[in-house]
C-alpha cells in the first residue's frame, strides 16, 4: 500500500467527523501560477507611481530626477537618479549606495489593468489558480508595507488621486465609511474574469507587520501613549517629552524599521529556533479590524455569497503569528466560505539549514496547506549537483520524512514551490552550485553566476519540473519561468516579466563591474510549450491530483529515482535519473504495456528485452 495512502486511510475516518478540517477538493486540483503585479505587466501607463505615491516606503526625499524605469531597460544599468542615492540613508539609518538597495527604488508600473489583459495568456498556459503578491495599497513595490489594508494599491487602479481623496473620506477605523476605489472595483472586475475563466484567485496578507505609514502607525507615532492604537504595536519605549532626544522604540518585523509589528501576547524570538507556539494577537480592536478586512474581500458585495470575493489567502510570516491567532481566524474564512483556502508561509526554522516542519499548523484547525518548500530544497539537492546534492535513496527518505504526521488530504493541497519571489529563479537556482537560498546573489557571493543559465541547467530544469508535476501537492509556476527568466536572490528575482510582444536591451552589465557575457533577453517558446505540456498532463490524469503514491525502493540501487501515481484504472510510473550517464529500467511485470505519457529529455528507447533506456538527466512518465 502506497505511503500517503496508508496515512490517509488510518485518518480518514476521524477527519470526516470534523467540519471545514479537509483542505478545499478543488486545492488539490490547480496548478498555481504566482503573480508579482508591479512586474508582471504595465497594462495602465496613465496610473504610474510618482514620487508622491512611493514616498515612506525606505527613504525620503525622493530624487527629484526619479521616475519609472523602462520596461525594457538592461536589468544591470543604473538609472540617471541613482547617483543622488549615495547620500541618502534608509530608515534604519544605512546608506542607499549598494545597486540593491537602490533597486528598491525602481517602478516598472504594473497594475492590474496589465493582468486582466494576460488573462488569455494565462487561459493558453493551462494554469487553473492564481497566486498574487500583496496588492494592499503601500509605498513599496512589493507591498508588504500596508498603508493600509483595506484598500488596493492606488496605482493598482486607473485613478490614483481620486483613490487618494475616497481614502482620505473615510475613517479607518470605522467599516461603515469605506467605500470601493477605482482600484477596489477593478479587482472586483478582475475577480469575476478570473472565475468566469473557471479560475480560483488567492491574495497575500501579513498580519504580522504594517508599514510605517498605515494610518494606525502614524497616530501612535503623533500621539504617543495617548493614541487610540498604542496596543496594537510592540512599543518598548515612548517618547518622553520633557528631553530632547526621542526615546521611542518598537519592534520591527525581523528589525526593519519599516515594517512595525502587530503586538502578540508573547514575543517571538527573533535570534532562537522559530517554533510554532501559542497565544495571539494582543489587541481585540487590530483582530477585529483583520477579520473585517478578510471579510471584504471574502464576501466584497456583504450578501452573505462568497462567489464575488477571492477564494482564500497566502498568509505571510505564518509562523511568527500565534497559534491562537490562525485559529480564530480559521474560523471567520471557513463560516463565510468553507471553500476557501488558507496556505501559509511557514518556512524557516533557523537560516539557512533547517526548516520548519508544518504539522502543528496543518491538524485542521489552522491552515489548509503551506508552502510546499521542503519538497523544493530536496528535490533541488537531487537534480542538482550542490554542496547538499543527494541521490535518489536520499530524496526518498526525505520526502517519505516529510509527509510523517500530515493527513493525505493536506498533502495533496500542498503548494509545491518551486520559486519566488523570496528565492532565486529557478533557472538560476539550478545554474549555480549553492546551498539554498544561502549566498544567492552577487552581492553576498560575487562568484554567483546571474548570466543566462546554459542548456545543462535547462536539462535539469525540466527534469525537475516533470517531477513536481508528477508529485503529491499541487505545482506551482512563479510568474515568468515558464517564459525563460532567470534571476538571483531578491531584489534580481524581480525582473519585469519578458512578454514576447516587447523589446528588451541585452543584459550585459554586472553590478561589481566583473566581467559576463551579453545575454539576448526573449520569450523563451520552447520551454513555454513545455510547461504547457506539463499543465496538460497534470489536468489530464486524475491520479497525478488525487492518486496515491507509492515510492519503488528496489531501483535506487541502480540510481534511478521510481514512484507510482494510481488512482482507479489509472497507472502512472514516473522514473528518473540524476546522472550524467544512461540507466536501465527493467519492468516489474514483462507483460505490461508501457505507454510513454512525457519525458523531460528525448523519447527513450525500450530494448527487445523489454528494458528501457533513461537518459542521463531525466524524467519519464509511463501509463499502464
Amino acid at each position: 500500500m502506497g505511503l500517503f495512502f496508508a496515512q490517509f486511510s488510518a485518518c480518514q475516518e476521524a477527519e470526516l467527523e470534523i467540519k471545514n478540517t479537509l483542505p478545499p477538493a478543488w486545492a488539490e486540483e490547480v496548478i498555481w501560477y504566482q503573480i508579482f503585479v508591479e512586474r508582471f505587466h504595465n497594462g495602465d501607463t496613465s496610473n504610474d507611481p510618482r514620487p508622491v505615491d512611493i514616498a515612506g516606503a525606505y527613504a525620503n526625499p525622493l530624487p527629484a530626477n526619479w521616475m519609472i524605469t523602462p520596461w525594457g531597460q538592461d536589468w544591470y544599468a543604473d538609472d540617471n537618479y541613482f547617483p543622488a542615492l549615495d547620500s541618502v540613508k534608509d530608515w534604519n539609518g544605512n546608506p542607499i549606495n549598494t545597486f540593491d538597495a537602490k533597486l528598491q527604488f525602481r517602478r516598472y508600473g504594473g497594475d492590474l489593468a496589465g493582468v486582466l489583459q494576460k488573462l488569455d495568456y494565462l487561459d493558453s498556459l493551462g494554469v487553473t489558480a492564481l497566486y498574487f503578491n500583496p496588492i494592499n495599497d503601500a509605498p513599496s513595490l512589493h507591498k508588504y508595507d500596508a498603508r493600509n489594508w483595506r484598500h488596493i494599491d492606488i496605482n493598482f487602479g486607473p485613478s490614483p488621486d481620486a483613490d487618494k481623496e475616497i481614502i482620505a473620506q473615510e475613517d479607518p477605523a470605522d467599516p461603515n465609511t469605506w467605500r470601493f476605489t477605482s482600484a477596489d472595483s477593478l479587482f472586483l472586475k478582475l475577480i469575476d474574469a478570473v472565475h468566469q475563466r473557471g479560475m480560483r484567485l488567492i491574495i497575500d496578507y501579513s498580519w504580522n507587520h504594517t508599514g510605517n505609514e498605515f494610518w494606525a502607525w502614524q497616530d501612535v507615532l503623533e500621539k504617543q501613549e495617548a493614541s487610540a492604537y498604542r496596543d496594537w504595536y510592540w512599543v518598548k519605549n515612548w517618547d518622553n517629552p520633557t528631553t530632547d532626544s526621542n526615546e521611542f522604540d518598537y519592534r520591527g518585523w525581523f528589525g526593519v524599521a519599516t515594517l512595525p509589528e502587530i503586538k502578540e501576547t508573547q514575543a517571538l524570538d527573533h535570534t532562537a529556533d522559530i517554533q510554532a507556539f501559542e497565544g495571539n494577537v494582543y489587541s481585540e480592536a487590530v483582530k477585529d479590524h483583520i477579520f473585517t478586512v478578510t471579510k471584504r474581500w471574502l464576501d466584497p458585495n456583504g450578501d452573505g455569497n462568497p462567489e464575488d470575493g477571492v477564494d482564500g489567502f497566502r498568509l505571510d510570516v505564518a509562523a511568527e503569528i500565534p497559534l491562537g491567532f490562525w485559529r480564530d481566524y480559521r474560523k471567520v474564512v471557513k463560516e463565510l466560505n468553507p471553500q476557501a483556502y488558507l496556505i501559509g508561509e511557514v518556512w524557516w526554522k533557523k537560516f539557512p539549514h533547517d526548516l520548519l516542519n508544518p504539522a502543528p499548523y496543518l491538524k485542521g484547525d489552522i491552515f489548509d496547506a503551506v508552502m510546499n518548500y521542503r519538497w523544493y530544497r530536496a528535490a533541488r539537492s537531487y537534480f542538482n549537483p550542490a554542496p547538499d546534492s543527494s541521490g535518489s535513496k536520499d530524496l526518498t527518505d526525505s520526502l517519505i520524512s516529510f509527509s510523517r504526521n500530515l493527513r493525505y488530504g493536506s498533502s495533496l493541497a500542498l503548494m509545491n514551490v518551486s520559486s519566488s519571489h523570496d528565492v532565486p529563479r529557478l533557472s538560476t537556482s539550478l545554474y549555480n552550485n549553492t546551498l539554498y537560498k544561502f549566498d544567492a546573489k552577487v552581492s553576498q557571493n560575487s562568484q554567483y553566476k546571474i548570466n543566462k543559465p546554459d542548456a545543462y541547467t535547462r536539462q535539469k530544469q525540466k527534469a525537475l519540473l516533470l517531477h513536481q508535476f508528477t508529485y503529491v501537492g499541487a505545482p506551482q509556476i512563479y510568474g515568468g519561468d515558464e517564459m525563460g527568466m532567470w534571476g538571483a536572490d531578491d531584489p534580481d528575482n524581480r525582473k519585469p516579466l519578458i512578454w514576447p510582444e516587447l523589446n528588451f536591451e541585452k543584459e550585459a552589465k554586472h553590478p561589481l563591474d566583473l566581467p559576463r557575457p551579453g545575454d539576448v533577453v526573449v520569450f523563451d517558446s520552447t520551454l513555454f510549450n513545455y510547461y504547457r505540456d506539463l499543465i496538460s498532463m497534470r489536468r489530464r490524469y486524475q491520479a497525478l491530483q488525487k492518486g496515491k503514491l507509492e515510492f519503488l525502493r528496489d531501483f535506487e540501487k541502480q540510481g534511478l529515482l521510481v514512484y507510482e501515481r494510481t488512482w482507479e484504472e489509472e497507472h502512472l510510473l514516473c522514473i528518473f535519473n540524476n546522472t550524467a550517464q544512461p540507466k536501465v529500467w527493467w519492468p516489474s511485470s514483462a507483460q505490461a504495456e508501457y505507454k510513454v505519457i512525457m519525458t523531460s529529455a528525448v523519447i527513450p528507447e525500450k530494448r527487445e528485452d523489454d528494458a528501457w533506456i533513461i537518459a542521463p538527466l531525466s524524467g519519464l512518465v509511463l501509463f499502464y
